[in-house]
């Protein structure tokens, strides 16, 4: 039976809001992916941390972003960091295998 153009239309319509449907959906599981991601991240770095400098568990907020500011943020910090995203992942195994060898 051939269809009228109104129902091709019509049809094309609920296609078309299918498809947005499923992009919307598919936007929301992605967002939700990356929230997922950067809790799990947060998570493991500040365990790590937490492991290596057991003393800043108990500092306050404050005097914890006081830390950093002066540890992490510094120039010396800021040296090392661009060090090693310049070098990728050659950057870890070097360190890795220089804490093997007793050097650090």
């Amino acid at each position: 039976m051939a269809k009228t153009k109104l129902e091709k239309i019509a049809n094309i319509d609920l296609q078309m809001k299918q498809l947005e449907n499923q992009k919307k959906q598919l936007l929301q599981q992605h967002k939700e992916q990356e929230r997922k991601d950067r809790t799990k991240r947060l998570c493991q770095r500040m365990g790590l941390l937490e492991s290596m400098l057991p003393d800043t568990i108990a500092l306050t907020d404050e005097q914890f972003s006081a830390f950093l500011e002066k540890t992490v943020a510094s120039e010396n910090g800021r040296l090392v960091l661009d060090g090693l995203t310049a070098q990728g992942g050659d950057a870890i195994s070097d360190r890795a295998s220089n804490t093997e060898d007793g050097a650090v």
